[in-house]
């Protein structure tokens, strides 16, 4: 592709002349390897590539994060097979996730492989490893709470992934809040939900202007669009639990809309 040699070329040389031109060539080259890359890890192919990928890995990790204590607790296998329900696997997808926990669990699992496989497939989507990583989280609360092993489990995923501490920790605060807003009564806030936990499941702090507010709410509601997560590779099957966790998000907005008295 040269469009973007083209393009770049020619800018340069108005503005600069020939030492504009030799610049505006590079830019330009940079922009169509940009361009490329992106167009390949949209392509038809790849996203199947990218959803097959992100399917193994979301429970390998899952069978590894649940071990990490040093063994797998009724509660997370219990949390698992809700995991399936929510999401309605198939028969043989469901023999295919147990396999798959089972193997990440053992002893012998390649941690740092799998990500670099995962890591290289996905390609430069972040977005894709967020979502992993709030499976991951979702998982690790189910026994009412984090521990040490599970917390630097996650932590050693999260570097693995390219994506920092403050990062992973930001993460979870929003994952914990967001569990006040889902329910046997549905999403809205369960007894003894503050406002700071709506705050915090939103990702800002309370002190915020309801201009950012707003922006942070309609990032997060984008972010967890079915129709974007599947264009990215998310499973169709994984995409229900993102659309369970906008409808927190949902919840833990209208809560701090109605305290603020801001109009829909």
């Amino acid at each position: 592709m040269i469009f973007g040699k083209l393009i770049g070329g020619f800018i340069g040389l108005l503005v600069g002349g020939v030492l504009g031109l030799i610049v505006g060539v590079f830019i330009g080259h940079a922009f169509d390897r940009g361009l490329v890359q992106t167009m390949r890890f949209g392509s038809p192919e790849n996203i199947e590539r990218i959803k097959t990928s992100f399917f193994e890995t979301t429970f390998l990790l899952a069978g590894h994060l649940a071990k990490a204590d040093g063994r797998v607790s009724q509660q997370e296998i219990d949390h698992t097979e809700q995991l399936f329900t929510q999401m309605g696997l198939t028969a043989e997808h469901r023999r295919r996730a147990i396999e798959l926990f089972r193997q990440g669990a053992a002893s012998d699992f390649q941690l740092e492989a799998t990500v670099a496989t995962f890591v290289q497939t996905c390609g430069p989507q972040r977005q894709l490893q967020q979502t992993m990583l709030l499976f991951l989280i979702s998982l690790a609360l189910a026994d009412q709470g984090i521990d040490p092993a599970e917390h630097a489990a996650l932590v050693r995923i999260a570097n693995l992934m390219g994506l920092g501490t403050a990062q992973l920790e930001q993460l979870l605060r929003m994952a914990q809040a967001q569990d006040h807003f889902h329910g046997q009564a549905g999403y809205t806030a369960q007894p003894g939900t503050s406002l700071d936990d709506a705050y915090a499941a939103l990702g800002v702090s309370s002190d915020v202007d309801d201009k950012a507010l707003k922006r942070a709410y309609r990032k997060l509601m984008s972010e967890n669009h079915p129709d974007k997560l599947i264009a990215k590779g998310v499973p169709e099957d994984m995409v229900k639990l993102a659309t369970e966790r906008s409808q927190e998000i949902q919840a833990a907005y209208e809560m701090v809309r109605k305290q603020r008295g801001i109009k829909k």
